[in-house]
């Protein structure tokens, strides 16, 4: 061998000589250590010689996004939108405010029921406030090259065809606004190697007795004899006892290969839907936590649903109309080059909000009512005790 030169990594265990030391010292190497099968399958791919498919990498990482096609790209369409009036919706009503603040003090181990029972109302504010939602559903397309046990099955190999481009190939659309992934094997990219791990044996040193057959007494641990000084029973005083997890063969199935000792190497082609949310609260500056109506739901005034939808210009609250403006074209920007938007929807909600002010032993406090389930938030309730576990 030339100076400088370096021996392959892997090789296949065909003769004695080139099985590891380890499987060589104090016993004979397994029957079936020397017989090698030899592939049966077109050469493999050169993986960056697949055309259309270049920059395709191995592993199991983020794959190479392909974008798609101009002819995938959908425009804006020219659909008018709906008439937006009757947008003021009243406060509710005494009764629903104090039910609601009732069942909210029910829920509080802690909260006395008499500021809930007994408060004396002094107003019932109301803030129209809305939230606006853009959902753009996206399909993307990546690539991976991936490699799986072989297990006799036919090749798809390039000689039963020219694969398809990645945007070429035909995966039926899920339901709408909802995330999903599909795996496919690209049809004619499938051939065979020999299995690097294990050199194409089907088989690897056991990691539990490093290929020796046998391990350490879990009786005596290795003593060869018991508490009592008298030869340990279970292992007849040699310390040692078959290795459970190779059965003494020294060695186990290849868990790359799953003892088959041939690869099935392939493109794989991950098609992934994705509904991607921009979502806007407006604030009406009601001192109220913005993040609390992530739980609830509202009055739906408006949907607008199409392939590409336009920004709404018209509703009554201007900050609304720039939220729109600044989502369709965030989402135009984000997605358009990289994926395919399928579908988008935009919704603007009344989202329920009532200020209640009330009296009680004649003090002032609040509280709100919000969300279409009356959810309750008081950060000052009057009375409230400490509660202890025993």
């Amino acid at each position: 061998m030339a100076e400088g030169s370096r021996e392959p990594t892997h090789q296949p265990y065909g003769t004695v000589d080139q099985i590891p030391s380890q499987w060589t010292s104090g016993f004979s190497p397994p029957k079936d250590i020397t017989q090698t099968p030899g592939p049966s399958a077109p050469p493999v791919y050169n993986i960056g010689n697949v055309s259309g498919y270049e920059g395709t990498t191995m592993g199991d990482g983020e794959g190479k996004y392909f974008p798609p096609p101009p002819d995938l790209v959908p425009g804006r369409e020219s659909e008018p939108q709906p008439a937006q009036t009757n947008w003021n919706i009243p406060a509710i009503s005494e009764d629903l405010a104090q039910e609601a603040f009732l069942e909210y003090v029910a829920s509080k181990c802690c909260y006395s029921k008499a500021p809930a029972r007994d408060m004396v109302f002094e107003d019932l504010q109301s803030f129209n406030t809305y939230r606006y939602r853009l959902e753009t559903f996206t399909e993307s397309r990546s690539t991976l090259w991936k490699t799986e046990p072989y297990g006799g099955e036919a090749i798809d190999s390039y000689l039963c065809g020219t694969p398809a481009l990645p945007w070429d190939i035909r995966v039926e659309i899920p339901v709408m606004f909802k995330n999903e992934i599909r795996r496919i094997k690209v049809p004619h990219t499938s051939s065979l190697k020999g299995c690097p791990t294990c050199g194409c044996c089907g088989r690897r040193p056991c990691n539990k007795c490093n290929g020796r057959t046998r391990e350490q007494c879990w009786v005596c641990h290795g003593r060869g004899f018991g508490s009592s000084d008298q030869r340990c029973s279970h292992c007849f005083g040699t310390g040692t006892v078959i290795c459970q997890d190779c059965t003494g063969m020294g060695t186990t199935a290849c868990s790359d290969c799953k003892g088959k000792g041939q690869l099935l190497m392939f493109i794989e082609l991950q098609v992934e839907w994705k509904n991607n949310i921009f979502e806007y609260v407006a604030d009406q500056r009601s001192e109220f936590p913005a993040e609390l109506f992530k739980t609830v739901t509202g009055e739906k005034l408006f949907v607008d649903e199409q392939h590409m939808v336009n920004p709404v210009i018209s509703f009554p609250d201007s900050a609304i109309n720039q939220a729109s403006r600044n989502a369709t074209e965030q989402h135009q920007a984000q997605f358009a080059s990289a994926a395919r938007i399928l579908r988008q929807r935009q919704t603007i909600e009344l989202l329920f909000l009532t200020r209640v002010e009330y009296r009680w032993h004649g003090k002032s406090h609040s509280y709100y009512v919000y969300g279409n389930e009356h959810q309750v938030y008081a950060e000052d309730y009057p009375r409230k005790c400490c509660c202890t576990i025993l």
